[in-house]
This record gives structure tokens, sequence and C-alpha cells, in this order.
């Protein structure tokens, strides 16, 4: 019996025994004012509504171009802790209105954001967002399960779950409530089939987790620890032969191995054949967090599953709207069945607020440009490739993490940064462990070879490319 019949049994049984008791939820999907109407006349929405281009336009750069106050940066440069009100002028602070703004400004190039693609500033996804704000406002505020719920959102799951080849999926208000709201509901799994009042040890979920994977996966593990509902196991980063000996050792039944697929710190890549064959092996189930991989891998942007052509093998994959879709929010795509389950049992989906009518909508319209706009793809891996001929760093991703061991270090080269124009801030523990400070840089389809080219000069002031440990990239600087 393959993984996935084992797991669909499973939860097939979870959602029964919360039907029994009373306590299976479902969306409660409404139509706003004049909504209905509208799909009646128009139908569902079409993706040849939104306008789209070949190439990059003018307003791409303002994904990656931004300015700081004198008073900011001279903050910054002395690591004076700011409280953020310098950026409101003192006359709009004494009577909330914005006063006459006298300061002189830096421009500088971002290179320390997660708009991949550069869609927060696309006209279609303005547009999307301007006008559902305009129609209806911010939406009922309420969670999903009591008002909240309406055709945007609907039309935002279905486009997701097809982009991800699930049979749906289901809206979160952020990735980081995503994670937490699977994890919790992956340990329900145990307390409802368990025989007694509290699942015996071969009863429990064993989640496996890489040891980088992102808070929001940790913080829902531990919360289901706390519950009492799963075994927690922590396998070396990306390492196959350790997860294979823990998967080996463990002699509970329900395997759970969950991973980053895109790692968001180090920018290298889960190994996703090695992870498809342990699945096979071990019957487990396979849950990634496809955050910093959704719509930037795969020809169509369905990330690193589609890049590793393994989608039918991943059974659920876990997503951001607030990277590379340049908006807000975060999704779970899987079964109807999980749908059901986290909906019900995932407190962080239950308790919160839905997602506002304009940010659902300018999400679609960036599900939309992002898989028809192929070319933003093809930009934001050249502008990896410029980075490795012109630095020699062997960059698999986006993601370039630069290693410079101590906090002093990392604070000193996000400064000189600084002083040339880049805004590219140092990543401190506890991010990090100690002595692995480091500068983040991701780059975008927004970025020129231009930009890199003027980035990688400043960096060769300070950071030696050629003494370079190729394996982890550290970096020796020469601050």
């Amino acid at each position: 019996m393959e993984a996935s019949s084992f797991w669909d049994k499973w939860v097939e049984e979870a959602v029964l025994k919360l039907e029994s008791l009373k306590l299976l939820r479902s969306l409660r999907p409404i139509y706003l004012s004049n909504e209905q109407q509208e799909v009646a006349n128009v139908g569902i929405s079409s993706e040849e509504e939104y306008e789209v281009f070949d190439e990059v336009q003018p307003w791409d750069r303002s994904s990656v171009l931004v300015s700081i106050s004198e008073s900011t940066y001279h903050k910054w440069l002395l690591e004076i802790p700011s409280s953020g009100d310098e950026i409101v002028p003192r006359e709009g602070l004494a009577d909330d209105k914005f006063g006459t703004c006298q300061q002189q400004f830096k421009r500088l190039i971002l290179f320390s954001g997660n708009d991949y693609l550069g869609l927060s500033s696309h006209p279609a996804v303005r547009k999307a967002a301007a006008k559902a704000a305009q129609d209806y406002g911010m939406g009922p505020r309420g969670s999903a399960l009591i008002c909240g719920y309406t055709y945007h959102h609907r039309l935002l799951e279905s486009s997701l779950a097809s982009l991800k080849k699930k049979e749906d999926c289901l809206l979160c208000p952020t990735g980081f409530s995503a994670n937490m709201a699977l994890m919790v509901a992956l340990g329900n799994i145990a307390s409802l089939l368990a025989a007694g009042n509290e699942p015996l040890k071969d009863e429990k979920i064993a989640i496996f987790s890489d040891e980088l994977n992102h808070a929001s996966i940790i913080d829902g593990i531990r919360l289901a620890e706390r519950q009492r509902s799963v075994e927690f196991f922590v396998y070396k980063h990306c390492d196959m032969s350790h997860l294979s000996a823990l998967l080996s050792s463990c002699k509970m039944k329900k395997k759970v191995v969950v991973t980053d697929s895109l790692f968001s710190m180090d920018g290298d890549f889960a190994p996703m054949v090695e992870l498809v064959e342990l699945r096979k092996k071990h019957n487990l189930l396979l849950v990634i967090d496809d955050a910093h991989g959704t719509f930037i891998c795969g020809k169509s942007g369905g990330g690193v599953s589609e890049e590793f052509d393994c989608e039918r093998d991943v059974d659920i994959c876990v997503g951001t709207l607030s990277k590379a879709a340049g908006c807000q929010g975060g999704f779970i795509a899987c079964s109807k069945r999980w749908k059901q389950l986290i909906q019900s049992r995932g407190r962080s989906f239950i308790f919160s607020t839905a997602t506002p009518v304009p940010i659902a909508a300018a999400a679609h319209a960036a599900v939309v440009v992002a898989k028809r706009e192929m070319w933003r793809r093809r930009a934001l891996w050249n502008r990896v490739q410029d980075f490795r001929s012109l630095t020699g760093i062997p960059i698999s991703s986006p993601i370039i993490s630069l290693i410079v061991g101590s906090e002093e270090k990392a604070l000193k080269a996000s400064r000189q940064l600084l002083k040339s124009g880049f805004h590219v801030t140092a990543i401190r523990p506890p991010t990090v462990p100690p002595n692995s400070c480091r500068l983040r840089i991701a780059l975008s389809a927004a970025h020129t070879t231009d930009d890199l080219k003027k980035l990688t000069s400043a960096l060769s002031s300070y950071i030696n490319f050629q003494d370079l440990d190729r394996d982890s990239l550290n970096i020796y600087s020469k601050l």
C-alpha cells in the first residue's frame, strides 16, 4: 500500500470522527454587495482580463528602489535603535496629518526583500486591489468560518490548487499561520484516532524536520508536542543518510517529513529526489514549505516540486503570497479531506480574521501574471547567473547567504553597503546561530545586470571572493 493510501485512510477516519463529535467546521461563502450580479453576468474571472507584458517596464523598478531619510541613514550607520517615528514629520505627529517634509533623502537599491518577480508594483496587481477596494471596501471582517470567505477567496484558492496540481487549497492570513495550522492539525489526527483519552506512543505522529526549517514549522510542531500528540525528530540539514537512519529506527506508523523546499537563509534546495525515494520506502507523508520556491521555480511557476518533477509525490504544499507574488497571505495546497481537517482543527486559521478582499483580488491577479509573464522567471535566473559570473560564487538560487562570522563584522559590512547605496541587512542571532552572522542578498527580476555589477564591486571592497569555502559559502572578510 502506498504512503498516500495510508494517510488518506487516517485523514478520512479523523474527519469522520470530527463529524460524529459535531466538530467538523465548514467555510461559509458569501457574496458581497453587487458581487452576485457581477459573477452572474461575467462568470468566473478570466485570465485574459489582466494586462500582461513581454519585458521589464519602468514601474518594475519601484519594487527595488527605496529611499530613507538622512536621520534614518545616520541612525543606521551608528546602530542607534529606531522606533520608526522619524519617517513622519514632527508637525504630522502632533495632529495626525502629514506636514511639509524638509528632510533630505538617500536613494537605495533594495537587495533584502523577497519580491523576487517584482510583482508588488505590477499594474494588474494594483488595479485588482484598487477595484476590489472601491467596489467592496475591505470586505467582511470575520474569520473564514463565520463571514470572511467570499468569491474572491475561493477564486484565489482554486488558482493556487491548479498551480500546485492539488485537489484543493486553504487560504490562510499568513504563511506563518498556515504552517502553524497544518502542524497542529497533524497532531490532532493522533488525538482523534487514539483508543483512549490520550494517544499512546505508537499512536502519535512522528514528525521529522530539517534542522534549518522555518520558525513557523518549528513553532507549529512545538505546539503539537505540548498537546502530547506528536514525537519530534530533527535531522541534519539536507542530510538524507541521517534522515533515513532516523526513519528506519522509528517504530511509529504515522510518519511525516516536513522541509523547506528552498531554504530562506542559506538559499539551497531540499534534496527532493531523495525525499521522494524515502517517502515511498517508509510510507511517509511528505510536506514542503514552498514559500521561497513558488512562482520562481518550474516552467509555470509551480515551485520546487514542479522544478524537480515530483508534484504528485508531495502530499501537502504550504506557500505564501508575500514573497514572489508581491502580496500578502499564506496557503495550504492539499486534498479536500485535508482541507476539512485543517479548517476544523488548525487554530491559527480558525481564530484569524480572513484576508481582506482587495488583498485576495490582488493575489489572484499576481498568480495569473506570474504564470503568463514567464520572462520574469528567466530574468530572475539571469541575475543569479550574473552574480555567479561576477563573483565566482556557486550560488544555486536568488537567495545569497554570505557568512562573515561575528555580529560585528556583519553589521560593519551592512553599513559599508549602505554607504555605497545598497539596502542589505545583517542577519544575526536568533535568526541564525552565533558566529554564522551573514549578509543575506535577495535578487529580483527587477534588478539589472548593472545593479549586480555595482553591488559586487562594493562587496569586493571588503569581501575576498577568492577565499571562499565553496561548500558552506563562508566568506573571509577584509574588515
